[in-house]
């Protein structure tokens, strides 16, 4: 079975000697030595000054909009994980879905300021499958209207754009250290900003909101990441540069042997120095899709449809509809990838692909 996926596992000597050092301090959460070793690390790692490690990804998410959406309207994207909407409404703002960039995928920056009202008071935006968002076009038009912006970059460890973190754009980032991705913690995530004081409302927002044991900053969550997680973390992180040239291998194949006459790829915005986090291909309609992967999972090939369905059209979303968005969603699907997906396996995807898009 070859599933769109796998999880990254270290050695499991190498993990259980950094479990072993939590056993020693007899410390399996609220910040041990482990979590601040990781943190640490990784300030090293992306060359950024701030991270606060959470337990998941979502956490970070809802923090920021606490903090930053004012239960307004809520400009974001319809094409992202369903955690970006949802987080939204959870925390009692509106989403304003604005449709995106047919090859980016990103949101599209020029239909933005359209959607803007005096009861906006955020933008939150996904940088898709590690792709960045036109950064410098949110920050203009969030600084004109005396907008924030958060950035869902779930999928960006590693990302660089003009050779800066893309976790050092908009008010608020956030990543996921989610068993599936490149970097992971077997679940977890992390929020990252420049600003001193909002770094200080994000770290004891994730803690109850302590100041000390006794006292107490403002309202807060328990989004703590545990010491087990953080153990996994670093054994991980030490093996970055060969998952990524590994997943690069698969991503040289794929692009080498497809026939991209009848398929379309995710185009990487200029300046960046990607981060090989997923293989999406656009079919030219949904029943080639579908076609598709019938037939992959008659093989015992499991790719994901993934992103979709568009946001926009959720029950709870109450969007309007986003044709871009709405058409991508139908026809997109990302292929298998992960560290040690052989040739011969490369070969079996690629061949019943190109067999099965006329």
């Amino acid at each position: 079975m070859i599933n769109v996926t796998k999880s990254f596992l270290p050695p499991i000597e190498e993990y259980n000697k950094q479990v072993q050092r939590a056993w020693d301090n007899q410390w399996l959460t609220n910040r041990g030595e482990l979590v601040l070793e990781l943190e640490e690390k990784l300030k090293h790692y992306l060359k950024i000054s701030n991270i606060v490690v959470t337990t998941n990804g979502t956490i970070p998410l809802q923090i920021a909009l606490k903090l930053l959406g004012e239960q307004g309207d809520i400009i974001t994207t319809p094409f992202s994980y369903v955690a970006t909407t949802s987080v939204i409404v959870w925390e009692h703002c509106t989403p304003i879905f604005v449709d995106i960039h047919p090859e980016y995928l990103t949101i599209d920056e020029t239909k933005i300021e359209a959607a803007i009202t005096d009861r906006t008071t955020a933008i939150l935006a996904t940088h898709v499958f590690g792709n960045p968002c036109h950064v410098e076009a949110i920050e203009f038009i969030a600084k004109k209207h005396k907008l924030k912006v958060i950035y869902d970059a779930a999928h960006c460890f590693g990302v660089t754009y003009k050779n800066k973190s893309l976790f050092d754009y908009g008010d608020v980032s956030t990543c996921s250290f989610h068993a599936t991705k490149l970097f992971h913690t077997g679940e977890g995530g992390a929020m990252f900003t420049n600003d001193s004081d909002l770094q200080h409302q994000l770290f004891y927002s994730h803690n109850f909101g302590h100041n000390g044991p006794l006292t107490f900053h403002g309202l807060g969550i328990n989004g703590k990441i545990s010491e087990l997680q953080a153990a996994m973390g670093l054994a991980v992180l030490p093996y970055m540069k060969t998952i990524l040239s590994d997943r690069k291998k698969v991503i040289d194949y794929y692009d080498a042997n497809l026939d991209f006459s009848k398929l379309q790829s995710l185009k990487i915005r200029e300046n960046t120095n990607w981060n090989y986090s997923y293989y999406p291909v656009i079919f030219e309609n949904e029943k080639q899709l579908l076609k598709v992967e019938k037939e992959l999972n008659d093989h015992q090939i499991f790719p994901r449809r993934y992103f979709y369905p568009s946001l926009n059209t959720i029950d709870y979303a109450n969007g309007v509809a986003m044709p871009i968005s709405e058409s991508i969603a139908s026809r997109i699907m990302c292929l298998p990838l992960y560290i040690g997906l052989c040739e011969n396996n490369l070969d079996r995807i690629v061949t019943l692909i190109n067999n099965n898009i006329c």
